[in-house]
């Protein structure tokens, strides 16, 4: 008896770990967007007055002056790409927390949902650092080495959110159309930026700002997958940051590497895949980045950590790697905001070199060429690390074209269908129940059988 309930317990324990925790959802569907959440008559302000209550940001430069080409430029390949494009023509939306003006940058004003500027102004730094990786040109004759992507390429800039500015007579930190990072700007207002972006002529579009909400929760971000579409009917290539994990906050529960069914956070805009470049970290030598947030509507990835921008203080002429924080640290120039930048310079370089390329065709292209450790797709890097010289000269065969509101992605390959979890694991809990209370009565029954195969004993017996 003994070692029949030792089975049940051995049977009752694997199922436990086969159900997972009590309450630990998992799986999604890949994003259905209503084009019918389309908002395009917002008007280019915030939606609710403002307050700055951070000082702003004053990001530096750490160690030695800047010496020869920075290994992200080398590793990229760079200087052989812009033999044969530098991004010429082209406009590219950094919606951000607004980029400074730098004599290395052309900055075209796009407008203000944090406050009253015209986009020209960056308290936090962010979006100037983003927008320098994209497109800052090369220091003269004798600077240091550093260049962005695609520095023939004019940046449009519009502040949809910042760190260092809250609503006015509000305190709320828990709106769950937040941007993740905190401040202001909401999933809302980015959407709002996306539709003005496009009808003001962008050809690209950089978004370095993620919201993140577990699995089950509400979705909010209806407004945002439609104007994503928006762009992309038009013609806009749309990159967007994978997001980075947090320590606390609705991005810290990192995804599993097994598609849709692994999916336990999910970042917006980034999951809208088939509508945008959906740009993961990695580090020097290929891995993911600790920081970046997996997904399977991850597409490609670019260099993310101990990076060099312009600088973007006001008045700024030269370059900065890190910035200070609150505890006295300085913090490296990390995250996949930065990667996403790389991305979305290639995707300049490529516009301007194959003007007749649909956005599909470009997404698609940057895809291709990309260079993964494995084959296929990988959850937490995509199609591997993109390679500019190759995206600007590899025979790419035409695919079909596709329509993403068919469910058919165009920014990487087609995730499977999904299946719910929750008929498995209610039946394997049912089981489980069964198996317990099983357990219990034959332990409970011991007692009972022992006294029943005790000798009777009669009167007179010996």
């Amino acid at each position: 008896m003994r070692e029949l309930a030792r089975s049940a317990v051995v049977v009752t324990l694997a199922l436990t770990l086969a159900v997972g925790p009590v309450g630990a959802a998992l799986g999604v569907a890949p994003p259905v967007v209503d084009p019918g959440a389309l908002i395009t008559n917002a008007p280019v302000a915030p939606p609710v007055p403002s307050e700055q209550r951070l000082l702003c940001s004053q990001p530096i430069w750490t160690g030695p002056a800047p010496v020869g080409v920075p290994a992200a430029q080398k590793a990229l390949g760079l200087e052989n790409a812009w033999q044969f494009s530098r991004g010429e023509g082209q406009t590219v939306a950094v919606i951000d927390t607004g980029v400074n003006p730098h004599p290395r940058l052309s900055v075209r004003p796009g407008g203000d949902y944090v406050s009253d500027s015209d986009g020209t102004a960056d308290c936090d730094g962010h979006g100037t650092l983003v927008a320098g990786l994209i497109a800052g040109r090369p220091a003269p004759e004798g600077g240091d080495g550093f260049s962005g992507v695609a520095p023939a390429a004019t940046i449009l800039t519009i502040r949809q959110t910042s760190l260092a500015y809250q609503a006015k007579n509000s305190y709320r930190s828990d709106d769950p159309g937040a941007m993740s990072a905190g401040g202001y700007g909401t999933v809302d207002t980015l959407a709002s930026a996306v539709v003005h972006a496009v009808d003001s002529g962008a050809t690209v579009i950089n978004i370095s700002a993620v919201s993140c909400r577990p699995v089950g929760a509400e979705a909010v971000d209806g407004p945002l997958g439609a104007s994503l579409r928006y762009a992309y009917d038009r013609n806009v290539v749309v990159v967007a940051a994978a997001g980075n994990l947090q320590q606390q906050g609705a991005c810290k529960e990192q995804n599993g590497t097994a598609g849709w069914n692994a999916v336990a956070t999910i970042a917006t805009p980034a999951w809208f895949s088939p509508y945008v470049l959906s740009v993961a970290s990695v580090e020097p030598d290929g891995s993911p980045s600790a920081f970046t947030l997996y997904g399977p509507w991850v597409s490609v990835a670019a260099p993310g950590s101990n990076l060099m921008s312009l600088d973007s203080a006001p008045g700024g002429t030269g370059l900065v790697n890190g910035t200070p924080q609150a505890d006295g640290q300085v913090a490296p120039v990390n995250g996949t905001s930065f990667a996403s930048a790389y991305v979305a310079g290639l995707a300049a370089l490529v516009r301007a070199r194959f003007p007749g390329l649909s956005a599909q065709q470009v997404m698609d292209r940057i895809i291709r060429t990309a260079h993964a450790p494995g084959s296929g797709h990988d959850a937490r890097i995509g199609a591997g690390l993109i390679d500019p010289v190759a995206a600007l000269t590899a025979v790419v065969p035409p695919v079909a074209k596709s329509d993403p509101a068919q469910g058919i992605p165009i920014a990487g390959p087609t995730p499977p269908a999904f299946v719910s979890p929750w008929p498995r694991r209610i039946g394997l809990a049912g089981a489980l129940s069964c198996l317990t209370l099983l357990a219990i009565v034959l332990a409970l029954s011991i007692p009972f059988r022992r006294e029943q195969r005790r000798p009777l004993v009669l009167p007179g017996d010996d």
